[in-house]
């Protein structure tokens, strides 16, 4: 990688962000942030905060989660208990750039009105579960959303929950995005952002901005469950005949005749548009009769291998493809010949490829770089950083104020 190319995947190259977080939304906030060149500072309590051992775990113990979220990052470990921890870690915020990133609400000593008593110009965001106040998590908001209520097969009768936890990653994404824009603001007037930005909402405008909370609103209906149908297009899941499943995507005409082409069923189509007085130009005509197109359809996947699927597919404006696990992800060509992968070797979890940022600049992603170990870098940052002597930081160290070797933590 060039100079320029290095330089400009790290446009935040020289800007300096405190982050105090636990869990995924914050987390993911510093590591986006990081990715794009800023010096991110996790701060953590002796021992590490509450996901230092969340799972998935390597046989050994490691943290693969902490690892993931943290790469690129730097590490202080500090008693958080103490005045003179907290004292060090507010100063890494206002003698630095004055930005500080956190989801640890309530503590009163890295709030915003202490530290922007000292820092005038301070970006200071704050994640909370809801706009009240009150606790929340990804999964405890996601259930007072109404998606696990129209999530499932029609014939399901509870709640059926996620995987990915996803008000937690769009959270994320937008305080990083915050964060950047509260640094623009910064440069163009010279004053700081005190940025609140819950989870729940991250939720509800989500919720909003797609449709489903006005067309609740205005038809006085919830959705009905689709399974792996899409609503309001026509989108369906098949089986071929050696037991592989291909999820497939009509979104256009030019998608759904070619999908009739393939499958032979032109002239059943044809037929079955005109038995019920519609047009299958009309999406929405596709949706409504998705179960009668699905089962003219079926057949042709339940008689052909997944190869065969695939070469057919392969050669029309269909969107589709096959369903995959994890474990068959990670030697995909997609992901092992894929520049967004680096091979990491990862302190405790040993080498394995790991993503940097998706975003490509110039057609170039910046290597990923592991996570540190907890604390491994308190020492150069409160030297670098704070201007404290060697003498000063041993005293901290064997008073318990600061953790230097990442073993004893």
């Amino acid at each position: 990688m060039t100079s320029e190319s290095a330089s400009a995947t790290r446009p935040l190259a020289g800007l300096r962000i405190v982050e105090i977080s636990s869990f995924v939304a914050a987390p993911l906030a510093g590591m986006t942030l990081a990715q794009l060149g800023a010096e991110v500072i996790r701060v953590d309590p002796i021992g590490g905060a509450a996901d230092r051992h969340r799972w998935p775990l390597t046989d050994g113990g490691a943290s693969i989660y902490w690892a993931g979220l943290n790469k690129g990052k730097r590490s202080v470990v500090a008693d958080l208990r103490a005045s003179e921890g907290r004292e060090l870690v507010a100063r890494l915020v206002v003698e630095g750039d004055g930005i500080l990133l956190t989801n640890a609400v309530g503590r009163d000593w890295h709030g915003y009105p202490a530290l922007a008593e000292r820092r005038p110009d301070l970006i200071h965001l704050e994640i909370p579960g809801r706009a009240d106040g009150a606790n929340a998590v990804d999964y405890t908001v996601n259930a007072a959303t109404g998606f696990p209520l129209v999530t499932g097969p029609p014939e399901w009768a509870g709640p059926v929950n996620h995987v990915v936890p996803v008000w937690d990653v769009a959270c994320g994404l937008y305080a990083a995005l915050a964060i950047t824009a509260a640094v623009r603001h910064r440069e163009a007037s010279g004053a700081g952002s005190r940025i609140v930005l819950p989870l729940d909402d991250v939720a509800l405008a989500t919720a909003g901005n797609l449709g489903f909370l006005a067309e609740a609103a205005l038809t006085g209906r919830d959705r009905p469950r689709l399974g792996n149908a899409i609503y309001g297009q026509y989108g369906q899941d098949f089986t071929t005949a050696d037991g592989a499943r291909f999820m497939l995507v009509t979104l256009t005409t030019r998608h759904f005749r070619d999908l009739a082409r393939i499958t032979g069923t032109d002239s059943a189509v044809t037929a079955l548009a005109e038995a019920l007085g519609v047009d299958f130009a009309d999406e929405g005509e596709r949706f409504r009769h998705r179960d009668l197109l699905t089962a003219l359809f079926a057949t042709w996947f339940r008689e052909r291998s997944a190869a065969e699927v695939a070469d057919a597919l392969a050669g029309t404006s269909v969107l589709w493809d096959r369903y995959r696990s994890f474990a068959e992800l990670t030697t995909d060509p997609r992901v092992t010949a894929n520049p967004l992968f680096t091979m990491l070797d990862q302190p405790e979890l040993g080498d394995h490829l790991a993503p940097s940022s998706p975003i490509a600049v110039n057609g170039t992603h910046h290597p990923a770089t592991p996570a540190p170990g907890l604390g491994a870098n308190t020492v150069e940052i409160l030297r670098d950083h704070l201007g404290l002597t060697d003498d000063a930081i041993a005293e901290l160290r064997t008073a318990g104020t600061i953790v230097t070797d990442p073993t004893s933590s």
